[in-house]
């Protein structure tokens, strides 16, 4: 479940119900970069495995691009290859080369949301309500599987194994996908999306550590509501937290949980911008922001937002950023 370097998540606007045509270019230049004849999207930056997240950002992009056939293959593969039909949830990580392609069997919640909500806009786009159905029937999934009370919160978990600890549970606050939940919000009426999306933004204004006052990959919230960076993985506001500000500003682009990350960017300038900062000891990345996590720090930065390059330089994480930067402003 540890996304690696480059290999992080993403998603698509909220009400989002227009073809986007000025993107089509990009979409054709992402689909002959990643998607598989088979509908599989590779991670070009993680030895070319696949995984929930990518699925998900993908039949995002081929809603928005009104690509009903590339949205049919990416699903089929996704239903046939990775549905756990256990628990109605999806396992994580498919590699086409080892023994078991999907040798670790749990989920990530926010691949499983990103499926559902490509799937709920599919139906909205395509009126073909298989697809709200199936969505209908992941979101229960999660709210089964993923979702706790812990601490006072409703809080979605990154996965359904591994990450409650019983005196503190891990969370990766990457995976509030703000956006989702609000479509499904406003689907079902179901009280727990609210919830989420009012528990999630409390969490996100508390998290936050050393000079940058950004918050972490990944974080430990314990039983008395205090939070800290997880000791599991290194303190840094990196590939994983670059999603926050993404999703946040897709939700509510006046938010003031935007205001770290500006605030930390405006120090730097833009083509010096570190890739990630340690929060612990307030080290910078050696190497600065490219591709898209200038994306994204453009986007929540105010500054204006062309149509996407997908260039060679761009690896999957790089060029799914772009893309849902590109799509989180088409309202």
């Amino acid at each position: 479940m540890v996304k690696q370097l480059f290999a992080g998540a993403m998603v698509i606007a909220s009400l989002l119900c227009v073809p986007i045509v000025h993107a089509a270019g990009a979409w054709d230049s992402y689909k002959s970069r990643f998607l598989m004849a088979d509908g599989r999207i590779v991670d070009t930056g993680n030895n070319n495995v696949s995984h929930t997240e990518g699925q998900g950002f993908a039949m995002l992009m081929a809603v928005a691009n009104n690509d009903r056939a590339s949205f049919d293959s990416m699903w089929k593969w996704t239903e046939k290859n990775l549905k756990n039909n256990s628990n109605g949830l999806f396992y994580w990580r498919y590699n086409p080369v080892a023994p078991d392609p999907v040798a670790d069997k749990n989920n990530a919640s926010d691949g499983d949301v990103l499926i559902a909500w490509a799937l709920l806009k599919a139906d909205q786009r395509w009126h073909d309500p298989r697809y709200s159905a199936a969505s209908d029937a992941i979101a229960k999934a999660v709210v089964e599987h993923n979702v706790v009370n812990f601490a006072g919160y409703d809080v979605m978990m990154p996965g359904a194994n591994g990450f409650n600890r019983n005196s503190s549970v891990i969370v990766n606050p990457s995976y509030f996908i703000f956006p989702a939940w609000q479509a499904f919000a406003d689907r079902s009426h179901l009280v727990i999306w609210r919830n989420l999306i009012q528990d999630g933004q409390k969490l996100l204004g508390k998290m936050g550590w050393g000079d940058s006052k950004l918050p972490t990959d990944w974080v430990t919230l314990a039983a008395d509501g205090t939070m800290a960076p997880a000791k599991e993985w290194a303190p840094r506001s990196s590939y994983d937290a670059i999603r926050i500000p993404l999703y946040v500003s897709w939700y509510n682009a006046t938010s003031p949980l935007l205001t770290p990350w500006r605030a930390w960017w405006q120090k730097f300038d833009r083509n010096q911008t570190p890739a990630w900062v340690n929060v612990t000891t307030n080290e910078r990345a050696p190497y600065n922001m490219q591709g898209g996590l200038l994306a994204v720090r453009d986007l929540v930065s105010g500054q204006p937002q062309g149509e996407p390059q997908i260039t060679a330089q761009d690896d999957y994480y790089s060029a799914s950023l772009k893309m849902l930067v590109w799509i989180s402003q088409q309202r």
